[in-house]
């Protein structure tokens, strides 16, 4: 799908790129696997030049170089204005300080300035809590939110990693009482995490908030590198965590499967199935040729969406599993109801009995 095809993110006026870029890493700091100042705006330009509009960062990415870079950068090129720019608060860079990171009033504030600093901009588009901060009351955290947004400093906000309860408690308290709403929600989703359509995804859909998945390709298992019997080269990520399972690997083949027959990237395949369930995926970079690889335009059919969907298929924690065919059986009786056949439970059919 073309970056400059525009959506709207959750219930909003706001109009992003359909894959936002992620600057995790942007600055090649002590600690960081990331790129350089160069390569980085290199990245930036050529997603900017395809019609992309939405930046990914956080206060704690490359300890704040990530948000000085693009601030450089937009600076330099006049292009702030142009771009929905959305960063992140929660972690603490201040070792010692306890107020110095979290989602009390003080806290978020400081935050904020210090990466409207780093950015050189007067406002953010996006401000997402990084985590769930469960030793501050969720009202506070909203209530704070919401004057920043009446102030003008930020314009739409949004939570990452937080539970379902949480989330949906929050957007509840900010629609009685008046507060700006969440519009969307920043989560691991990949074929090869899919543990977010058994309370939050649903939960999204129905509050009006979209899914912005981070690690779309599942620590790079997804974007072709990883082979079976292959060993992995140019990869700082592969220093760093496991190998694929066999499961894993049984995805991975049909991705990769999927790829050769449109003549294209494992990445694109992977990217375009989250694009297909109505997500908006942040896609990292650390050299331009994974950028541009990333970005390959590919439709897949009804027939390899079913394909992948049957590969990937989660075990979702209960209630789940009872909402399945199992409740389909028990609530429709061998009746189809909106396009869902249902059985009947084999108890009924053994009497015609009622009392």
């Amino acid at each position: 799908m073309p970056l400059d095809h525009y959506v709207t993110l959750g219930r909003s006026g706001l109009r992003v790129s359909p894959f936002a870029l992620g600057a995790m890493t942007f600055g090649k700091d002590p600690g960081a696997a990331g790129c350089s100042v160069e390569e980085s705006e290199k990245i930036l330009a050529a997603y900017l030049d395809r019609g992309g509009n939405f930046i990914d960062t956080a206060n704690f990415y490359t300890n704040g170089h990530s948000e000085k870079i693009l601030g450089d950068f937009f600076h330099a090129t006049k292009k702030r204005d142009r771009v929905v720019l959305a960063s992140k608060f929660f972690f603490n860079m201040f070792p010692g300080d306890p107020n110095g990171g979290g989602a009390g009033r003080g806290a978020i504030r400081k935050q904020l300035d210090e990466t409207l600093r780093r950015l050189r901009t007067d406002y953010l588009d996006l401000y997402w809590m990084h985590n769930w901060d469960r030793n501050t009351p969720v009202e506070e955290t909203m209530r704070t939110l919401d004057d920043l947004v009446g102030s003008g400093k930020i314009r739409y906000i949004g939570f990452s990693n937080v539970p379902a309860w949480v989330t949906a408690q929050a957007q509840t308290m900010a629609t009685l009482r008046n507060w700006t709403p969440l519009i969307a929600l920043q989560v691991e989703y990949s074929l090869l995490q899919r543990e977010v359509e058994g309370e939050i995804a649903p939960m999204a859909q129905n509050m009006g908030m979209s899914l912005v998945p981070w690690s779309p390709l599942k620590n790079g298992f997804l974007s072709g590198k990883y082979r079976r019997n292959a060993v992995v080269s140019d990869s700082e990520r592969a220093k760093f965590v496991q190998p694929p399972t066999e499961d894993q690997f049984k995805v991975i083949d049909v991705v990769t499967n999927t790829a050769e027959l449109h003549n294209t990237t494992a990445a694109a395949v992977s990217l375009a199935w989250l694009r297909a369930k109505g997500a908006v995926p942040i896609i990292g970079a650390r050299k331009l040729e994974h950028l541009i690889s990333n970005l390959e335009e590919v439709t897949l059919t009804e027939e390899q969406l079913e394909a992948l969907d049957d590969v990937s298929r989660p075990s979702l924690n209960y209630p789940a599993p009872l909402h399945g065919e199992l409740r389909a059986m028990l609530q429709f009786a061998g009746t189809t109801v909106d396009g869902e056949p249902s059985a009947i439970y084999p108890p009924l059919l053994q009497s015609a009995t009622r009392y």
